[in-house]
């Protein structure tokens, strides 16, 4: 995964790399002798610095990106690419930094709402059975319509193009929502055919297990064609799930060859019901049973030995890593997975969590997590740089979503998901190297266009898909219903 360092160019390297990239551009220009007509595209992106985060990290100073259809075809320098393409559409992006998408791995559509809640219940048992499926089974369709609506544009505002939702009510109006507003994701339906331990389910998240398997299969089926959006087969997790589900599900994964996301090793009252019923851990149990595989997603992955991360690597089983809630967990082994390959991305688990869907913030947190958890107990400086975590933030979250072949980085060929980032913003002011300044010294608010699939998402902040104003007068009217409807659900 690269030197734990940051492994930014210098400022000299920069300004030296972008003063002979000109003369080289120059050059080209003259040599050509407008003999060639320039090659037409539908975008042209001219100026920024891009950071592409791919194997040799290559940084491109005073850059261009033609794209053409949903697919990068051309990276250069921006006097070059002038004389090279026409353009249908240019964008001015000088004085910016561009970057891959970011994916978030582990995404809770249905939770948007939640953002700035806290009630407090009688309840016992774990907070997701006590508070999160309660307000979720109080949500009408148009509801979560409403609630992708929210959660998409903000994660399309902090440079997030891809999400992977975790399981949830009425996946098919989050599909709509995510189509609309221009997001690239993949939705599921929340998966539970058993109470389990900790307390009752809402009866509106039970279902019988062939219930369980056939609208999982029709989800996935109904959006395999979309080119953005399609479906992940989803177990809620260990604790609400049998036995027969989890196999049958990850046979199902392999027919429709597609992903399955759970929960796993969140817990500790996960841990104590694999041990006690089944003598293993989870991920070893899972293991026993033969569903451990490619195909599975693990959202958390806390409670995690040594011996569990070599299942991980072993298996080619990925996870995601919500640093914001993992770390009220236990440490996590997010570094031990990475120096292994596991294909491990980083999640804000949803706003219910902490309420920001900041991937930028996300990174911070999990560098600060690893530093407490694999240098300050060493007296040793941090094990990895936040630069090395940002471009695993990009690259281990497309792998993730098993998209790493064309997402995660800004390569030739790869699809155009692109983030361009202010550079002189107050809290950025004064930052000369591009790779340092998106990992180190910028957040969310500081992106100003995205590009997803080839088309401007959000241009200076404003959305050119949807219609913010009116979004937000819809979710006002609704509101209440819904927070009402919780509140009576929890009492």
């Amino acid at each position: 995964m690269g030197d734990a360092r940051d492994s930014g160019i210098t400022r000299r390297d920069f300004v030296g790399g972008a003063l002979l990239g000109a003369v080289a551009a120059a050059t080209a220009a003259r040599g050509a002798g407008g003999s060639a007509a320039p090659r037409a595209v539908d975008l042209l992106v001219i100026g920024p610095d891009i950071v592409t985060f791919d194997d040799a990290d290559t940084v491109i100073a005073g850059g261009a990106i033609a794209v053409q259809g949903n697919s990068i075809v051309w990276m250069g320098s921006a006097a070059e690419a002038k004389a090279r393409f026409r353009a249908k559409q240019t964008l001015n992006a000088a004085g910016q930094l561009a970057m891959p998408g970011m994916t978030d791995t582990h995404f809770h559509t249905a939770q948007q709402f939640l953002r700035g809640v806290e009630r407090p219940s009688h309840r016992k048992g774990p907070y997701w059975k006590t508070h999160l499926i309660p307000f979720e089974s109080g949500l009408e369709p148009e509801d979560v319509y409403n609630s992708g609506l929210v959660g998409y544009t903000s994660l399309i505002s902090s440079g997030t193009t891809c999400f992977l939702e975790a399981g949830g009510p009425h996946p098919d109006d989050m599909g709509r929502a995510a189509d609309e507003v221009g997001i690239r994701g993949r939705i599921a339906l929340t998966t539970c055919d058993i109470d389990g331990p900790g307390g009752p389910l809402m009866k509106s998240h039970l279902m019988t297990t062939s219930q369980a398997l056939k609208e999982n299969e029709a989800l996935v089926k109904r959006w395999k064609t979309h080119p953005r959006i399609n479906a992940w087969l989803s177990l809620r997790q260990l604790l609400v799930n049998t036995e027969e589900l989890r196999i049958e599900m990850s046979t199902l994964a392999d027919e429709l060859d597609t992903g399955l996301h759970t929960h796993l090793a969140e817990e500790t009252d996960e841990v104590d019901y694999t041990l006690e019923n089944y003598f293993l851990r989870p991920p070893a149990y899972l293991e026993k049973i033969g569903v451990f595989n490619k195909r599975l997603h693990c959202a958390h992955s806390v409670l995690l030995t040594p011996s569990d991360v070599d299942l991980y690597a072993r298996h080619d089983v990925s996870a995601a890593h919500c640093a914001f809630w993992n770390y009220q967990l236990a440490p996590h082994r997010m570094l031990d997975m990475m120096r292994q390959n596991v294909r491990v991305g980083l999640g804000t688990d949803g706003a219910a969590t902490r309420g920001s869907l900041d991937m930028f913030q996300v990174s911070h947190y999990a560098v600060m997590g690893q530093s407490i958890g694999y240098g300050m107990p060493f007296h040793a400086e941090p094990p990895i740089s936040h630069s090395a975590m940002l471009k695993q933030t990009c690259r281990g979250g497309a792998a993730a979503a098993q998209i790493g072949d064309q997402t995660g980085s800004l390569e030739v060929g790869k699809l155009a998901d692109i983030v361009l980032v202010a550079h002189d913003d107050f809290d950025q002011f004064t930052s000369t190297d591009p790779t340092i300044t998106l990992a180190q010294n910028t957040v969310g608010q500081n992106v100003r266009t995205v590009i997803v699939d080839g088309r401007i998402v959000m241009k200076d902040r404003e959305f050119q898909t949807v219609d913010t104003a009116a979004m937000r007068a819809r979710v006002n009217s609704r509101y209440p219903l819904i927070i009402g409807r919780y509140e009576t659900a929890i009492a």
